[in-house]
This record gives structure tokens, sequence and C-alpha cells, in this order.
């Protein structure tokens, strides 16, 4: 690892200290325990589940509760325990079947799996429960029950504490588990059923740390702190002891570093977004194993978003990532992403929904690792109607405009089948 980047990370993180007032507010996903709360409807926060509409997102601001949020908790008469009557719980499940062109291919052997046809159901089942539990402190958890076909074990994703006012300062404090990229845009309040690849790609999904928030002026600023290697591994503490009753997530001092300043230019919200970290480099066949060496990561992006009259929001993304020494120590590797979304509001019935996805693998091309597969370059027509509020059927299209490259190297890797797919289902949040 060149030594180098270690003094420029110091002084970012020194800024980082300096600058704590803040990071954009998470975004929670649809929760009918809300309504539930409050005796109102989901319309009131979503312009269709589970898009955000401007109520949807001052009540997210406002530590996801309402003024009144003293009146739905159990009278116990005393004023220091504030406890909803029941559990606060609410269910997502999602169920689909489809047809596609897409084939999982070993990059290592070529074997191939291919299923033209396939019932996902069920795809995805969440439990979610969130509360204030004092005048600033709320909580936030979902845990999957089964998610793309595995069953069996319970995982955890989003799980925060938020105070909005520390020490009176106004400066907002997440700790937990939540993803960098909400930031931008939230994945979990998506329309389409594609996903906004960039942020699988360049890393910046789910991880645990710390988010500071704050407006000031025109302007919302954000800065944060997370381990940088997700929420899949954990470490005992065993040395020098012996079945030390804790453990570690992380295993490496060094945090990633990540801010957005944002602000609205007229009816369009725009925002700039920087982090400095680190991973480890990919090494192995097909660069398929994590090697043991720190290499430092920059990301650099910029996003808009707006609306027209509450019916039709759109929003665009670009990244652009630099892994030094990813693979080859003393070589940097530059790609970039994003990608462009457009939501419209036919009426009570129906969403049109359209989102492009673009990404370059730049110096990863020709690199016979499974890395060349961030080419991407398609676009996802959905439509969206719901029987209810909180309960829609999906009918998605996805068009792969990239050509099928043929086997090169060693390994198989890049680009090599069309992903093409249609997808047919439910979705519904209660």
């Amino acid at each position: 690892m060149a030594a180098s980047p270690d003094r420029p990370r110091c002084i970012v993180l020194i800024g980082v200290l300096l600058l704590l007032p803040a990071l954009w507010p998470t975004v929670g996903q649809a929760m009918p325990e809300f309504a539930r709360k409050y005796s109102m409807s989901c319309a009131a926060c979503h312009a269709a589940f589970p898009r955000l509409n401007q109520f949807g997102e001052y009540f997210r601001d406002n530590n996801m509760r309402l003024p009144n949020w003293r009146d739905t908790t159990l009278d116990t008469g005393d004023e220091q325990l504030a406890l909803p009557p029941y559990p606060p719980l609410a269910v997502r499940a999602q169920a689909y079947a489809q047809a596609r062109t897409g084939k999982s291919i070993d990059p290592i052997s070529g074997e191939t799996l291919d299923s033209s046809s396939d019932f996902q159901s069920p795809y995805l089942v969440k439990l979610l429960s969130s509360a204030p539990l004092s005048d600033h402190i709320t909580y936030y958890f979902y845990g999957i029950f089964a998610e793309k076909g595995g069953n069996g074990e319970t995982v955890i994703e989003d799980a925060w504490f938020r105070h909005d006012d520390l020490f009176g300062s106004g400066i907002g404090m997440q700790l937990g588990q939540f993803q960098i990229s909400d930031l931008m845009f939230a994945r979990e309040t998506r329309l389409p059923f594609q996903d906004y690849m960039v942020y699988r790609m360049a890393g910046i999904t789910y991880d645990r740390g710390v988010l500071f928030d704050r407006s000031v002026g025109r302007f919302d600023l954000g800065l944060g702190l997370v381990n940088g290697n997700g929420i899949e591994q954990n470490f005992d503490i065993n040395s020098p002891g012996y079945r030390r009753p804790d453990k570690m997530f992380d295993n490496n001092s060094d945090k990633s570093v990540f801010g957005r300043i944002g602000t609205d230019l007229g009816p369009v919200n725009v925002g700039l977004f920087g982090l400095s970290g680190e991973q480890k480099n990919a090494t192995g066949p097909a660069g398929t194993e994590s090697g043991d060496r720190d290499t430092d990561k920059w990301i650099a992006g910029v996003d808009v978003s707006g609306d027209v009259n509450g019916k039709t929001y759109w929003y665009a993304q670009y990244l652009w990532n630099s892994w030094q020494d990813f693979l080859d120590d003393g070589k940097d590797y530059n790609w970039w992403g994003g990608f462009v979304g457009v939501d419209h509001i036919l009426n009570e019935r129906w969403v049109l929904s359209a989102l492009y996805n673009l990404a370059d693998a730049d110096d990863l091309d020709n690199t016979d690792t499974i890395y060349e597969g961030i080419d991407i370059n398609s676009l996802s027509l959905t439509a969206s109607y719901y029987f209810m509020r909180n309960v829609k059927a999906v009918a998605e299209a996805n068009i792969d405009f990239l050509g099928e490259d043929d086997q090169s190297g060693t390994y198989y890797t890049g680009h090599l089948d069309k992903e093409y797919y249609i997808l047919l289902g439910f979705d519904a949040a209660f």
C-alpha cells in the first residue's frame, strides 16, 4: 500500500471532527405502522408506496415523528417513560415471477446455470419497527426473513438510533447500521425492481458507523464515519486471552470518511458527495478473493433531483471511483457509473417508472477479473398498479444495450450474455 495517502486521510478525518455539523437524514422505507400510530392514510407520506412525497420527507427529517407523538404513547403516569401501547411492527413482502436471458456463469470454470423462467416467491419478507423513545431519540430497524431465495437465517440491515439535537447544538447524530448511499437516493424507497447499480458496485450500501446532520442556511451538510468493511463480518477478541466475550466489527482501524453537501437551486436539489476509505485488494483467480493489502479508495459524485407538480419525480446520479493498487501494487484503477430515473404518477391506481443504469469499468476492462462486469448499459421500464395504497402489482421489463463479450482470457469474465428480463409480481406493506 502506498504510504502517501495516509496524511490526506488524517487531514480529512480531522476535518470531519472539526466540521461535525452534519449528515443528510437517512430515509426510512414504507412503514404502515406510522399510519396505524397516527390514524392517517399512507397517502399522507407517500406519493406512491414506497416513494415519499413532500410531507413524507418532512416526517423523515423530523426524526420520523409528528409533533403529537406523545399522544400515541401509553399513559403510565411517568413523564420519563414513553412507550407505544403495543410493539410497533410492520411487514413488507414481495413475490415475483421472472423470465430472463441472464445466466449464472462461474468465472473460473465457465459452468453455466440457465433458467429462462423462474418463480421468485417469496422474493423478500421483512419485519420493520420504529418509534420515538424520547423528545429527541428515535430508533429504526428491519430484519429480513427471506431474500432472493435465502431462507433460514434472519439478517438485520438498517438498525440505528438517532438523536436530532445533540447537546442542544441542532446537530443530529445517528449511530448504527445504514446505507451510505441514502445520502443521495434511498434504494429502499425506489419504485423500480431494478437497483441503483452503481451504489452496489462502488460498495457504498450497508455499513456500520455514525452520521451527523444539520442544515446551515440554504445548505444541508453531511459527514460520517463507517468501518468500511460492510456488515457481514465480525472477529473474535481472543488474543492474548481465551474465549473473550466480545467481538470486533472491524478488522482495520482506518475508517471511511464521507460527506455530502446539498442545496436547492430553484426547483432542483443538487448535491456533491465524496468518500475516502480503504478496502482489501483483489487477488486469486479472476480477482474473486480478498487479499491482505489495505488499498485506498476515493469516490466523488454529483446528484440532482426534482419533481413537477408532485406528479413526476426525476433524479440522476454520477459517481467517479478510484481504486488505488486494487489489483496490482502501484497501479490505480479508475471507473465511473451512474443512473437516471423518472417516476410519473398517472392517477391513484397507475404509476409508470423508468430507470437507466450506465457504468464503465474503464481501467478494470481487460483485467481478466470479475470487475470487468462493472460495465452496464440498461433501461428498466416499470408499471405499478395499486389495488390499495399499500398493495401493488408490478410489471417490469429490462433492456440490455451491451453486446455480448467473447471469453478471451483465462477466466470467464466480462459481459458474456444479454441480461434482458420481464418480471411480474406483487409488493405489499402491512
